[in-house]
């Protein structure tokens, strides 16, 4: 049977049973939207993500860490405010490095606002934490080395926190109270361009990491957070900075480790693309239970138009022309439905990407690999049917007539 004609039979059989064609093919048009929208959404977000890290930090930042892998945590003598302006000095590689302490769950207040105290991230570090971060200052300055000598009980604050403490004035120069010890607000941090980070609203306030250390009643420092002086220079600023203070701290017992802002970047872009897999194959069992309905219905057309097979075969039709007219219904169904469904899934990643405020990345191989697997679909769950067509007796179909 030729092409052509396979073709116009085909279409004159779906157009005879529209509504069990539209059924069969709306199974698929979900299987294969919820792949394609799924796929571009994370890989948009990924690209987003990624993109909004690098932001938070210079490509020269680097961390010096215990390793977190073997079940470590640092002490008050794993870390030394001193290691970092060592490093600084005695490293070439090496071009600013600051300590951090941190805490979670902070109260942040107004002195006699009366309402719930805010909970914040607390940071205490020094001056230098501003380059690595890549931060910029909205109003006012951030810390200083004197603030942190004289232990100043100064605090700066970010966007969000410093809008939710003074939604009507100016933060500058006022009193704040942190876990119920006075600070002053110096300065106001920009906001960051990160949507995503505006979204977890994450409130922070920084402190001199020595008054940071008299509020948490602890001197452990957490980590140490450096910029090489260049990013060629990065890999020696690692070793520099491991080198020095394994042999400052030789009986801490504990595992010191290197990362960079690109290791972790890469560390985030494995995570992110593992996530995406696993729901697209998620998204893809509906594509299958597609498949499904797609076997049930030509078993059923099977079924109702054996007399038609045997009409076919009468005038001379083969097995072969009665097996590939009903897998090649099978294919239109799936092909009809994949295209749909690219067409309904790629505006849902646009419509998602959209609200989220990031682009949807949406490659030509999703959109060839869901027809690919649509047509797949057809022919794995139309083979069957399409084969006991074929198989059907000349003589038996006849009675049907």
């Amino acid at each position: 049977m030729r092409f052509t004609d396979l073709a116009q039979v085909v279409g004159e059989n779906l157009l005879a049973h529209r509504l069990r064609a539209a059924l069969t093919i709306i199974g698929i048009t979900i299987g294969i939207a919820a792949v394609i929208a799924v796929v571009a959404i994370g890989q948009g977000g990924q690209a987003v993500i990624i993109s909004q890290l690098e932001s938070l930090g210079s490509s020269r930042y680097f961390e010096v860490t215990v390793d977190v892998m073997r079940g470590e945590a640092p002490t008050a003598d794993t870390f030394r405010l001193q290691d970092a302006t060592l490093i600084e000095e005695l490293s070439p590689a090496v071009e600013k490095m600051a300590p951090l302490s941190y805490a979670s769950m902070i109260d942040v207040r107004r002195p006699h606002s009366g309402g719930k105290p805010l909970l914040s991230q607390l940071y205490g570090t020094t001056p230098d934490l501003i380059y690595a971060l890549n931060m910029k200052v909205e109003k006012g300055r951030f810390l200083s080395n004197i603030d942190v000598d004289a232990h100043a009980r100064v605090a700066v604050l970010d966007a969000e926190l410093a809008k939710e403490l003074f939604p009507d004035t100016d933060p500058l120069g006022k009193q704040i109270f942190i876990q119920d010890v006075p600070a002053t607000v110096i300065g106001v941090m920009q906001k960051p361009p990160s949507s995503i980070l505006s979204m977890m609203n994450l409130k922070t306030v920084y402190l001199p990491i020595t008054f940071a250390q008299e509020i948490l009643n602890s001197k452990v420092i957490f980590q140490l957070c450096g910029v090489a002086v260049s990013k060629e220079a990065l890999p020696q600023a690692i070793e520099d900075s491991l080198k020095i203070i394994r042999k400052r701290h030789p009986g801490a017992g504990v595992h010191y480790v290197g990362n960079s802002m690109e290791e972790q970047l890469s560390i985030v872009g494995k995570v992110t693309s593992v996530m995406t897999l696993i729901i697209g194959a998620i998204a893809g069992i509906a594509l299958l239970v597609g498949g499904v309905g797609v076997m049930n219905i030509m078993l059923v057309a099977v079924t109702e138009r054996t007399r038609e097979i045997g009409l076919l075969m009468a005038l001379g039709a083969r097995r072969k022309d009665i097996m590939q007219q009903f897998l090649f219904e099978a294919v239109a169904l799936c092909l009809i439905g994949g295209a749909l469904g690219v067409l309904i899934g790629a505006g849902g990643a646009v419509a998602v990407a959209l609200l989220a405020h990031w682009p949807p990345l949406i490659s030509f191989w999703t959109i060839l690999l869901a027809f690919g697997f649509s047509a797949c679909v057809g022919l794995f769950f139309g083979l069957y049917p399409a084969s006991r067509a074929a198989a059907l007796s000349p003589a038996e179909a006849l009675r049907q007539l």
